[in-house]
């Protein structure tokens, strides 16, 4: 009786209650999402058994042993891990609100160019870093960072200067790093945000315009509202994975450069594959995730004390 009563719900168009119905009905949509469940649940679902791991004394040369909470206490007190930590805080958020920074920037900046042709071309010349992978990027700031044929260091000599290797330098990484990932990330981040932008309706900008508001106002009260709804979503999504920084630091880092380059991802790969203490990595990597978790419920909360509602 329940499927007949499912089915004739279906026909007629009336919303199915049971849950069998609205599996039934939306069955298509269920069968196209089937391989992305899979892969899901297979690289994300299945792995994660491995962080019983995490509690275990596990090396390359012998198998595991259950040692409760030991891996966490010692990480807890271990000063290369600490320095891993603030390593990966410091250089993710700062290039976090750096890349918001200029994105917005450049996004307001384009928006405000109003020949198609003229807009494309700095769209594209901005974009293109994105698709050029990070040991291609490493590779040409290397070539112009050389200390012998690097184009700076030339100019640098040529104006009485001497010759620096910036990327062997704790002084010059960090500023480096920022600048690259600059570079490359801008004009993703860009493109987000002219969409966002050209959601907004233009009776908004004539009535402030007829008002008298200058363009600085209508940026303050029109524009920069009308995109807060993005800027918290991309703030909340790049917190999520604000302590997965690896590939833009690993291609760009020595071991002269450790003491300002060591971020978890490179700490756990150290530990983890080179080192082969596979229990005490994966402790690593579980509290790295407890924290990331922290840090995207808090900026939740963050919105929801300035917008009135959160987006998770």
């Amino acid at each position: 009786m329940q499927n007949t009563a499912a089915t004739k719900e279906i026909k007629t168009g009336v919303r199915p209650h049971t849950l069998a119905a609205r599996i039934y009905k939306y069955r298509y949509f269920y069968l196209i999402m089937l391989p992305a469940i899979a892969l899901l649940i297979i690289f994300k679902y299945i792995p994660m058994a491995g962080v019983s791991l995490a509690f275990t004394k596990y090396t390359a040369f012998a198998p595991p042993k259950f040692i409760g909470w030991d891996n966490f206490k010692e990480l807890i007190g271990d000063a290369s891990f600490l320095s891993a930590l603030k390593n990966t805080l410091i250089l993710s958020l700062v290039n976090l609100f750096l890349g918001m920074l200029f994105s917005i920037g450049f996004a307001l900046l384009i928006n405000e160019i109003h020949r198609k042709l003229v807009k494309s071309v700095f769209q594209t010349i901005l974009y293109i870093p994105h698709f050029i992978s990070w040991v291609v990027t490493a590779s040409i700031f290397y070539l112009i960072l050389s200390p012998s044929g690097g184009v700076i260091n030339q100019l640098i000599v040529g104006l009485g200067g001497k010759s620096t290797y910036f990327m062997i330098s704790e002084k010059w990484w960090t500023p480096i790093f920022y600048l690259i990932n600059l570079w490359k990330g801008v004009g993703w981040g860009m493109i987000i945000y002219i969409a966002a932008l050209s959601g907004i309706s233009d009776e908004l900008y004539e009535a402030a315009s007829i008002d008298g508001a200058g363009r600085m106002k209508q940026m303050w009260y029109i524009t920069l509202p009308g995109i807060l709804n993005t800027i918290l979503v991309v703030l909340i999504l790049h917190l999520a994975s604000v302590l997965n920084i690896f590939q833009s630091v690993f291609v760009l880092q020595n071991d002269l450069v450790l003491n300002v380059s060591e971020v978890i991802e490179t700490y756990i790969y150290r530990v983890g594959l080179l080192q082969s203490d596979y229990g005490y990595s994966t402790a690593v990597g579980l509290f790295k995730s407890i924290i990331s978790m922290l840090l995207i419920l808090v900026t939740n909360n963050a919105c929801k004390k300035i917008k009135g509602e959160g987006i998770l």
